[in-house]
């Protein structure tokens, strides 16, 4: 009886051994096949690259090319950096220094700098006069520019009809506002009064000469050659005689 209890027993304990030794096999083999096949979980941090012993403390190394976190990363920050120094700096130099200049305005000659101080006179003028039917005795003086260069008609003329000593008087009243500037081409007028309607005037001659003389910028007396104007016949004149400021129209000559 105990030697078939004996027998019992071990033969419990061998099945219990071989089972235990197949259940161990079948994890083991399980696990490895596991670890074999079974992919990184998405998302899962890359493996940290070995240091280089060689390198100092504190040193930063190169990410790895294939870090596309970190090459993203710095991408976008370098961009936005480069970006917004180069758009930044570019942009406000050449806008501000290549931004489009009014045109340069073109030098004016030498001889139109500048206000017009020739004065007009013999050597560059024509001088003519011609007598008018209204207001009564008068005639119209009129000097024309015939130089190449603009000239001032300054003040009123001088006459001198024949012989006479001495120069008419000026019509204040018939000063302008400002000097009168010829261009080459352009003219001037002048009214003259040669004797009184009245009568009332003395020392009466005729004549057919006339000087006409100008006068320069600081109104002191004649400046230039003077002019020599034929009157083609006989003019009287006497002590009324009056001559007018030079006037930029005619009508204006002939309202005094």
């Amino acid at each position: 009886m105990r030697t078939l209890r004996l027998a019992r027993t071990s033969a419990l304990g061998t099945v219990a051994l071989i089972a235990a030794l197949s259940l161990t096999a079948c994890q083991d083999g399980g696990a490895g096949a596991a670890g074999a096949s079974d992919p990184k979980p998405a998302g899962s941090a890359p493996r940290k690259p070995a240091e280089d012993p060689a390198a100092p403390a504190g040193s930063i190394s190169a990410a790895p090319v294939s870090d596309t976190g970190s090459i993203a990363g710095g991408s976008d920050s370098a961009s936005g950096s480069s970006s917004g120094t180069s758009q930044g700096s570019a942009s406000g130099t050449s806008q501000g220094s290549g931004a489009a200049r009014p045109a340069a305005k073109k030098p004016r000659a030498t001889g139109d700098s500048g206000p017009v101080s020739l004065a007009c006179d013999g050597g560059n003028s024509k001088v003519s006069i011609a007598p008018v039917s209204r207001p009564l005795n008068h005639m119209l003086l009129t000097v024309t520019n015939t130089g190449s260069k603009a000239c001032n008609a300054y003040y009123y003329p001088f006459l001198r009809f024949g012989e006479a000593q001495s120069v008419p008087q000026a019509v204040e009243a018939s000063k302008p506002q400002a000097v009168v500037t010829l261009a080459p081409g352009e003219s001037a007028y002048a009214g003259v009064m040669t004797s009184s309607a009245d009568g009332s005037g003395t020392g009466g001659y005729s004549t057919k000469d006339l000087t006409v003389s100008f006068q320069g910028r600081a109104g002191s007396g004649s400046t230039g050659p003077s002019a020599r104007v034929a009157l083609g016949k006989s003019v009287y004149v006497d002590s009324t005689l009056a001559v007018t400021y030079w006037q930029t129209e005619l009508d204006d000559a002939l309202m005094y």
